[in-house]
């Protein structure tokens, strides 16, 4: 790829006030899927619960969209990659996920998940060759890294080397994530609603099979009202409305910039249980959510450039 190419590709993935403010809407709606998860596992099974987190979602999206007019020339849409997407950005990440964290501790999984975005910056600059490793994003995802760790606490890491099998599992859903928002440039072509609704389907048809091989959920009591408030909060919310945003700002900042919101997702989800829960945020959360505000804001380039011409004046 040329020299000219490749600027053209960084210039396009520039990320505007917009898309930070959709990116902070994300890392809410996947913050919040926490509460609804927590109460929903209770008793709904993890398979079942991710197939009727999808389905649900696809169809409150393809109703919509039906109601829009968005669904016109469905039959021409590219199945094949939004099934591949649906794998890459679901099915994978999901199962590896919910086994991984059946042997590690939820904070590890959160920082070893929050690692997406440097598996992205790999595959951009060494697989595809699209978009280069700088230094001011190198130190912009450390330190958001840091910042993620010590957010959680550092206590987090205390498991590291054990279970290893486990946290493999995880490291590989976020590697996923990675793929999947590489793959999603081949979308480009179609709107977010599409791309959305799309991928949903498919990952629904996906996830079906095996639910229902695993989980058998007919042989389960029925949820409680508690359960499935909280399913429909994960389907609608954090699934049909949450992938909205995501392919819309994946089309138009990309996708290492879009796995940020792995980096805002453990400090949206500990400053909602702060708010709606009771739960603690002390220093450490403070001084994380310093370090992950400097390492976006390094990322992003216009402070440093501000402060640095205030300082020139």
């Amino acid at each position: 790829m040329t020299s000219n190419t490749t600027t053209a590709a960084v210039q396009a993935y520039t990320m505007g006030n917009g898309d930070w403010l959709r990116l902070l809407l994300l890392s809410l709606l996947w913050g919040g899927s926490f509460f609804f998860a927590e109460v929903a596992v209770e008793t709904i099974p993890p398979l079942t619960l991710a197939w009727a987190r999808v389905g649900l979602a696809a169809l409150a999206l393809v109703l919509i969209m039906a109601a829009l007019g968005h669904l016109k020339g469905a039959g021409a849409w590219p199945w094949g990659s939004l099934l591949a997407m649906g794998l890459l950005n679901n099915v994978i990440p999901f199962s590896l996920i919910f086994w991984g964290q059946s042997g590690i501790e939820s904070g590890l999984a959160s920082i070893l998940n929050a690692t997406a975005p440097f598996w992205s910056v790999a595959l951009g600059a060494w697989v595809i060759r699209s978009e280069p490793i700088t230094a001011k994003r190198a130190c912009g995802l450390l330190l958001g890294l840091a910042g993620v760790i010590l957010l959680i606490g550092p206590d987090a890491l205390s498991g590291l080397g054990e279970g290893v099998w486990f946290q493999l599992a995880v490291l590989a859903a976020a590697l996923s994530y990675a793929f999947a928002g590489i793959w999603g440039r081949r979308l480009r072509a179609l709107s977010p609603w599409q791309a959305a609704g799309g991928q949903l389907i498919c990952s629904t048809l996906l996830l079906a099979p095996i639910a229902l091989f695993i989980d058998r959920p007919w042989t389960l009591p029925p949820p409680d009202s508690a359960a499935l408030a909280s399913v429909l909060g994960l389907a609608l919310l954090s699934t049909a409305l949450a992938y909205l945003l995501f392919f819309r700002i994946l089309r138009d900042a990309g996708p290492t910039n879009l796995l940020l919101v792995t980096l805002l997702i453990p400090p949206s989800a500990i400053l909602l249980g702060s708010l709606f829960l009771g739960e603690r945020f002390g220093l450490f959360e403070v001084g994380g959510l310093v370090l992950i505000l400097s390492g976006l804001a390094a990322i992003d380039g216009r402070a440093i450039r501000y402060l640095s011409r205030c300082f020139n004046n």
